[in-house]
């Protein structure tokens, strides 16, 4: 796993790495979900197969959440786990309207206690928080992806 970080100002503003399979992605997730507070949300962007739900398996584990209970949210669009902080796994790949978001419940998981993640964000990418944690995550190889992390609390970063 390699990495590389862009300075502005004295401060990270991204930090890119490249992963050489589903289990270094799953350890970034990892990494990604100890820095996550109550009330982050995370954006996830690729294209279909690039290890979106990858991530948010070692996201989740960060929280406590055993890897065999994550699946696609595709067909539920919203599945919340109890866990200490709550954790929202939100999957947008179905939504094709903003006013879709309202009758699935969307804002109900966003902010307050709980941790979002949403796979393709871009979705709502106009509604979403100023803060949000973007992850992009693009295939370079078979099973090698590129994974580029911006916002969060630049206090964390040096823990990712």
């Amino acid at each position: 796993m390699c990495q590389s970080s862009i300075m502005l100002k004295g401060r990270i503003q991204k930090k890119k790495y490249i992963s050489k399979g589903p289990d270094e992605t799953k350890d970034i997730g990892y990494r990604l979900g100890k820095m996550l507070r109550p009330g982050d949300v995370v954006g996830l962007y690729g294209e279909l197969g690039s290890g979106k739900t990858t991530m948010v398996k070692g996201i989740a584990r960060a929280l406590g959440i055993e890897e065999k209970e994550i699946m696609s949210a595709s067909f539920t669009i919203i599945t919340e786990y109890d866990s200490t902080p709550p954790f929202s796994h939100i999957d947008l790949y179905r939504i094709e309207k903003d006013s879709e978001l309202d009758e699935v419940g969307f804002w109900e998981h966003i902010g307050g206690s709980t941790i979002s993640v949403i796979e393709w964000a871009e979705k709502a990418e106009s509604m979403l928080p100023e803060d949000l944690i973007r992850v992009g995550l693009t295939s370079v190889g078979e099973e090698v992806r590129e994974i580029t992390i911006e916002g969060g609390d630049e206090k964390d970063w040096n823990n990712l």
